[in-house]
């Protein structure tokens, strides 16, 4: 007996856009700098998009301690890790992780 999903089989294989929000809290900001730097050559060799990046974002509701919040985004999963897993983007990531910590999220789109 087959499970009803609720999700109709055209959906099903319908890529749907995917959204990085990283929110960093510097912690070498020289480092951070040289990621800064490198971070746009490398990315527009990619299908994604920087959306938003601010480093004074107005909190609306309740605390947020970072110093900075960068939401991007990807016509689909597998174009993100593309990027993500690139060698040119590891290569940069490594300023970035020594520049700030960060929590990074991953969100699908809702499919349209």
């Amino acid at each position: 007996m087959r499970q009803d999903t609720g999700i109709s089989l055209a959906q099903k294989d319908v890529p749907v856009a995917v959204y990085v929000v990283a929110q960093l809290k510097f912690k070498n900001r020289l480092a951070y700098d040289r990621y800064k730097a490198a971070f746009g050559p490398v990315f527009r060799k990619y299908a994604g998009q920087v959306l938003a990046a601010d480093e004074a974002p107005r909190v609306e509701e309740g605390s947020w301690s970072a110093d900075k919040v960068v939401l991007i985004s990807f016509p689909d999963e597998p174009t993100y890790r593309i990027w993500a897993d690139s060698p040119e983007y590891q290569e940069i990531a490594k300023d970035r992780r020594e520049g700030a910590e960060c929590v990074v999220l991953l969100l699908k789109g809702v499919p349209a």
